[in-house]
């Protein structure tokens, strides 16, 4: 899972650029009649033996490569931060808060999660593939439609999964916070938590524990086995 950052891929491959590279045509006609290469079977072995040898290096290297990504997409986060459009920097703000200041590591925001995927493919994976789901409660959270669907849906998960309960966690960050009267009353439920508190760093101690993080990890490990398993079935 996990998580990053889009990928922008390169340039694809274009002819070389140099001197010209037109040929007389009756002239290679002429000399392809006059001197026809004889080509022995021993010749075409060694041809496709080092086709196939070259063909084996790629394949070991493609793997090579792809290893790294799968790796990264099976790692179980503590946390996820749905946030909207508009605050990914707040976002990452508070992503750098949780992981350098508290320790609270590895975490992502919705942002990070892979690209050229669906929006509730990428949802299921970054709510059941994380400890906790942060809720980045701003000004821009109620007006983007997409983030109203996020939290409802968060919440049914975890009501609806047991390991999940009280995994949603509100937010009300430093910049721009929304206002509690204004906060629709499923989430005002749940206690939030407040970032300009003088008790912030008791809740984040209270909330992010290690013991709940194993527990939820254990049971993403035995059901990707098992889907896995099933899948291969």
């Amino acid at each position: 899972m996990g998580i990053g950052k889009s990928k922008i891929d390169s340039c694809p491959l274009s002819l070389p650029l140099g001197k010209s590279h037109s040929v007389d045509t009756s002239q290679r006609h002429h000399e392809s009649n006059s001197k026809k290469p004889e080509i022995s079977l021993c010749d075409v072995a060694e041809h496709s033996s080092t086709t196939e040898v070259l063909t084996g290096e790629r394949e070991r290297a493609d793997g090579m490569e792809e290893g790294p990504e799968e790796d990264a997409e099976e790692e179980f986060f503590k946390f996820v931060i749905l946030h909207a459009e508009d605050d990914i920097h707040e976002a990452l703000r508070v992503q750098d808060l949780l992981q350098n200041d508290f320790g609270i590591r590895p975490g992502i925001i919705f942002a990070e999660m892979p690209c050229g995927r669906q929006h509730l493919q990428n949802l299921d994976d970054a709510v059941n593939g994380s400890a906790w789901t942060i809720l980045l409660l701003t000004e821009n959270f109620l007006r983007d439609t997409w983030c109203k669907f996020q939290f409802y849906s968060s919440l049914m998960n975890s009501v609806n999964r047991q390991h999940k309960y009280n995994s949603v966690i509100p937010m009300r960050p430093l910049n721009n916070p929304l206002p509690r009267e204004r906060t629709p009353f499923a989430l005002r439920t749940i206690n939030a938590l407040e970032e300009e508190s003088r008790g912030f760093p008791t809740q984040v101690e209270r909330i992010f524990q290690e013991s709940v993080y194993k527990t939820q990890q254990i049971i993403w490990k035995e059901t990707r086995n098992t889907v896995q398993k099933q899948f291969i079935a």
